[in-house]
C-alpha cells in the first residue's frame, strides 16, 4: 500500500471517534478544521500514525539520515510562515516518488524522491511545499471534507490491513489488494488530492520559504519539471505507472511555469543589478541587495563583514552533506546488500568515468553491511584521508574496523569523535552500537555511559530505546533493560506488547518504589491508547495469540 495512503487512513481512522461525537456541531463548509482538533489532539494523531508506519516497516530510521533531513527540514520549518509550528520529519523506505505532510506537523519523504534529486536544494523544495500545507492547514482543511462521507471507506482500508497481518500476511496480499483497490475507486480523487488552489498556495508560500532559507528558488520549478517529463515518458497512461508525487501532487506547465516566475521575482526582489564599464564593453550581473543581510539575516553594523559571511555559511542554503546522504539512502534503501552492490556495479558501468568518492562510501557501505567488514576497511582507507573529519566516513570506518575485529582501533575512534562532538546523536547511537555488538559487560557498561546524556531528549526514539535496551541487559541491569524494551515496543508501534512487557516487569520483586512508580506511570499513560486502538479495531495480533 502507498505510504501516502496509509499515512491518510491512520490519521483520519484514529480521529475517526471525536468526529463522530462532534457530527452534531460541524463547522460550515470553509470553516477552520481547527475547531475539530485541537494541536495537542493533532500531535497526538500524528504521533499514533508514525507509531502504526514504523509497526509496518515502512520507515527508515539511521541516526546520520535523520539528522540530515531533521536539520534541513527543521531549518526550513524555523524560515516558514509559522515558526513556532512544531515539525517531525521522518523517511520511508519505498522508493516511489513521494512526500506527504499529516496532522501535527509530521511530514513523510520516500527515498525514492532523494534518490531522484540532483541537489539538496530539490528536497528542501519539496519539504518546503509540503510545511506550507500544514502552515496553511490545508492538511486539517482535508480531514474535515474526508471525514464527512469517507470515513467508512479509509476505515476499511486500515481493516484490510490489519486483517492481513493477524492472518501472516502483509498489506501486499491479495485481500488487502482487493479492499484498497475497491476503496481507491470509491474514493474522490478530490478527497487524497490537494485542490490547484492548494498546490499553488503551497507552492507560493513553499518558495517563500525556500528563499528565507537560503535556498535556491528555481530549484522548486526545475524538480517539477523533471517530475513532468516521467509523466509525459509513462506511456500507459494509468496513474499506477506515474510517480506517487504527481499523483498527490499533479505538475501542469501552468504550475510549473508560475513556480519559475515566483522564483524570477524573488530573485530580483533580493539583487539589483549592476553593470560595469571595462575597456573592452560592458559586464552585466545581479547582486545582493544588502550583502551583509543576505549572508545572516541581519545587518548589525559591529560585527565585522567577515564573520557575516561566516555564520551565512553555517546557517542558509545547503548542508554540503548531500552526496553522501544520498549514497547512504540508497544502500538502505536496497532490499538486500547484494543488491546495492550491483546497483553501484551498474552505475560505474553506465557512468564510463567510474564511481564518484561519494558512491565509492556508498559501495563500502554495502559491502559492510554484507558481511565484508574487511573489504570495507580497505575501501574506507584512502577516502578517509582524503576527506579528514567526514562523519559519514568515519562512522562508516569506524563500524565495518569493530566488525573485522579492530576493536580497539574502533573504540578508539569513536571516542575521538565523541569528545570532538559529544553533543552529536549520529555519533553517539552509533558508539553505543558497536559496544553492544562487543557483547560484553564492559561495553555494556560504556554503551550506557554514551547514551546517558541523551536520555532526556530521546522519549520518542526508538533507535535510542532499543540502544539503551541492549547495553542495560549487558551490564546486568535488567529492570532498566525491561523497561527501555518495553518503550522501543511502544514507539515501534506495538503499544499492547508494551503494556504486557510493563505488566510482567511490575511483578519482579527486585524493583525499588522508584522503578515501579516508573513503570505504573508508563502503565496509565499506554492504557488509553491501548484502548483506543482496540475502538479502531486494532489489535496486536502477537499479543492476541498468547
Amino acid at each position: 500500500m502507498r505510504p501516502s495512503l496509509l499515512a491518510l487512513a491512520l490519521t483520519l481512522a484514529i480521529a475517526a471517534p471525536l468526529v463522530r461525537a462532534q457530527d452534531s456541531k460541524l463547522p460550515d463548509i470553509g470553516s477552520s478544521a481547527g475547531e475539530l482538533l485541537t494541536p495537542a489532539r493533532q500531535a497526538e494523531y500524528g504521533g499514533m500514525m508514525l507509531r502504526e508506519l514504523r509497526n509496518y516497516n515502512y520507515l527508515l530510521e539511521d541516526p546520520l539520515l535523520n539528522e540530515w533531513l531533521q536539520d534541513m527540514g527543521g531549518r526550513l520549518g524555523a524560515d516558514s510562515d509559522q515558526p513556532r509550528q512544531s515539525f517531525t520529519f521522518f523517511m520511508l523506505k519505498d522508493r516511489q516518488i513521494n512526500a506527504f505532510a499529516t496532522l501535527g506537523g509530521y511530514i513523510g519523504v520516500n527515498a525514492g524522491l532523494i534518490l531522484t534529486a540532483e541537489r539538496e536544494d530539490e528536497v528542501a523544495a519539496v519539504i518546503s511545499h509540503e510545511i506550507a500545507h500544514v502552515t496553511q492547514q490545508h492538511v486539517l482543511r482535508g480531514v474535515e471534507r474526508a471525514q464527512r462521507d469517507q470515513i467508512p471507506i479509509l476505515l476499511g482500508m486500515l481493516g484490510a490491513i490489519v486483517a492481513a497481518q493477524a492472518a501472516g500476511g502483509n498489506s501486499s496480499g491479495d485481500a488487502s489488494q482487493a479492499a484498497i483497490a475497491s476503496a481507491m475507486g470509491l474514493m474522490a480523487q478530490r478527497q487524497i488530492d490537494y485542490t490547484r488552489s492548494n498546490e499553488a498556495e503551497a507552492d507560493r508560500v513553499g518558495i517563500r520559504t525556500l528563499s528565507r532559507a537560503g535556498y535556491d528558488v528555481g530549484a522548486m520549478a526545475g524538480f517539477f519539471e523533471r517530475m513532468s517529463q516521467a509523466m509525459r515518458g509513462n506511456r500507459g497512461g494509468d496513474r499506477e505507472r506515474t510517480p506517487d508525487y504527481l499523483q498527490t501532487h499533479p505538475v501542469t506547465t501552468t504550475r510549473i511555469s508560475e513556480a519559475r516566475e515566483r522564483a524570477e521575482q524573488i530573485t530580483r526582489e533580493t539583487t539589483i543589478p549592476v553593470t560595469t564599464s571595462t575597456p573592452g564593453g560592458t559586464q552585466s550581473e545581479r547582486i545582493p541587495r544588502n550583502p551583509s543581510y543576505a549572508a545572516t539575516g541581519t545587518s548589525n553594523p559591529l560585527l565585522p563583514s567577515s564573520l557575516l559571511m561566516s555564520m551565512g555559511t553555517l546557517s542558509k542554503g545547503g548542508s554540503g552533506q548531500f552526496d553522501w546522504a544520498k549514497e547512504r539512502l540508497r544502500v538502505l534503501s536496497a532490499d538486500t546488500p547484494t543488491q546495492a552492490i550491483g546497483e553501484y556495479e551498474r552505475i560505474r558501468q553506465s557512468s564510463g568515468k567510474g564511481l564518484s568518492d561519494a558512491q565509492k562510501y556508498g559501495l563500502a557501505l554495502a559491502r559492510l553491511r554484507a558481511n565484508s567488514p574487511a573489504v570495507a576497511v580497505t575501501e574506507l582507507e584512502p577516502l578517509v584521508d582524503k576527506y579528514p573529519g567526514n562523519l559519514w566516513l568515519e562512522l562508516a570506518m569506524g563500524q565495518a574496523e569493530s566488525r573485522s575485529g579492530k576493536i580497539e582501533a574502533a573504540n578508539r575512534r569513536f571516542s575521538a569523535l565523541l569528545r570532538q562532538s559529544p553533543d552529536n546523536r549520529a555519533v553517539a547511537l552509533s558508539y553505543a552500537q558497536v559496544l553492544n555488538e562487543q557483547g560484553s559487560r564492559e561495553s555494556g557498561l560504556r554503551a550506557q555511559a554514551v547514551l546517558r546524556p541523551l536520555q532526556g531528549g530521546s522519549a520518542d526514539d526508538p533507535v535510542f530505546q532499543q540502544d539503551l535496551a541492549r547495553a542495560n541487559e549487558l551490564a546486568g541491569d535488567l529492570s532498566r533493560a525491561g523497561e527501555a524494551y518495553a518503550e522501543a515496543a511502544f514507539l515501534n508501534g506495538r503499544p499492547e506488547q508494551a503494556l504486557v512487557q510493563l505488566q510482567n516487569l511490575k511483578k519482579r520483586e527486585d524493583l525499588d518504589y522508584y522503578a515501579r512508580a516508573r513503570i505504573d506511570a508508563r502503565i496509565a499513560t499506554i492504557t488509553p491508547q491501548v484502548l483506543e486502538l482496540r475502538r479502531q479495531g486494532i489489535r496486536d495480533p502477537d499479543v492476541d495469540r498468547r
